[in-house]
């Protein structure tokens, strides 16, 4: 474990000091051209009594270089309407880009910690939430698989029933599988998209990944129960009922409950071994988390959120506030993996104790 989590400080502290020597060279970069274009004006002499505006200034201020360089009248006047260009270029841009351009700064930094905190809240909501449901209802389907079989003697009743919920199931399945901006346009005149909840349900709901990761959870579980274990646990009588209204049954609290237990029951190990396997996805996941996310913020132009920050930086070229964007989301990533080896490491000591 430790060797682990000396590679996970390593890779942090590598990323870090690239994006950092990047930070320093943008910087550095924009000072050198602001300075060049300073040093172009400043080898005229100090031009600040002269008024850009007034044809007089610029017909005086061309008849003093002409008299200081007198054989050069053609380069002079280039020289002039360069000047004149370059004030013209900054007062322009001082109106233009005032909103635009960002420096980063002490108070632009705690901004952007503020945007990342609220980004980070929503991303360890819809984690749990995603961790929850993945379970839940792949548990569900595997329950409700077992119960089918067990039952030989389906009425056409029942298999009507069976019928309506596949179709059902399929409707959702277009729900979970559609991008996020789908869902939200969709409905975005009955909520108020700005909300963290609304991001919550957005991130749980859409993009695929509350299905994909159940799907992957029900072939864990497909996978366990088809172990030899498994049927030496039945052999020696070790609970096997999954019907509702069976003796020992699995029931409804047992598959909803937050933190699921199947005691005296041959799936308490099923799904001990297969959640154990479906922790070593949740660093992927992850991933796909955050994509998410800022898939949906930029899509629905959601002010004041970090990812629609960075869309909007990107666009007016402040690659400073970039870099410090980017590395708060790396962090969240690298996080979440650190987090998830720990974790693991807790189950693998258990298994060890036993």
């Amino acid at each position: 474990m430790r060797a682990k989590l000396l590679e996970h400080v390593l890779s942090m502290a590598f990323v870090t000091i690239v994006l950092l020597t990047a930070l320093f060279a943008v910087r550095s970069a924009s000072t050198l051209v602001i300075s060049k274009e300073k040093a172009r004006v400043s080898a005229y002499g100090d031009l600040g009594f002269v008024d850009f505006k007034d044809p007089f200034h610029k017909a005086l201020l061309k008849d003093v270089i002409n008299v200081y360089y007198p054989d050069q009248y053609d380069t002079n006047t280039v020289i002039v309407n360069s000047i004149l260009a370059g004030r013209e270029k900054e007062f322009t841009d001082k109106i233009q880009k005032s909103y635009i351009e960002e420096k980063l700064s002490v108070p632009k930094v705690l901004q952007l910690v503020g945007m990342y905190f609220k980004f980070l809240l929503v991303y360890i909501v819809v984690m749990l939430l995603t961790y929850y449901g993945v379970q839940t209802l792949a548990v569900y389907r595997f329950v409700k698989k077992k119960q089918r079989l067990l039952q030989h003697d389906q009425t056409f009743l029942k298999k009507l029933t069976h019928g309506v919920k596949t179709l059902g199931t399929t409707a959702v399945y277009f729900v979970l599988f559609s991008p996020a901006y789908v869902i939200a346009y969709s409905i975005r005149t009955e909520f108020n998209t700005d909300t963290i909840i609304f991001m919550a349900l957005l991130g749980v709901i859409s993009n695929g990944l509350l299905a994909t990761y159940m799907n992957k959870f029900y072939a864990f579980l497909l996978s366990e129960s088809r172990k030899g274990y498994v049927d030496t646990a039945i052999v020696k009588n070790l609970n096997n009922a999954y019907g509702q209204h069976e003796k020992g049954g699995i029931s409804y609290g047992e598959i909803f409950r937050p933190v699921k237990t199947f005691k005296g029951h041959v799936f308490d190990h099923i799904y001990k071994n297969a959640r154990n396997q479906y922790l070593s996805t949740v660093k992927e996941q992850a991933s796909f988390l955050i994509s998410g996310l800022i898939i949906i913020e930029m899509a629905l132009n959601i002010h004041g959120h970090l990812s629609y920050e960075l869309l909007r930086q990107l666009l007016y070229k402040n690659y400073d506030i970039v870099i410090v964007i980017v590395l708060f989301i790396f962090y969240t990533v690298k996080g979440t993996e650190v987090f998830v080896d720990l974790l693991m490491n807790k189950e693998e000591k258990k298994y060890e104790n036993k």
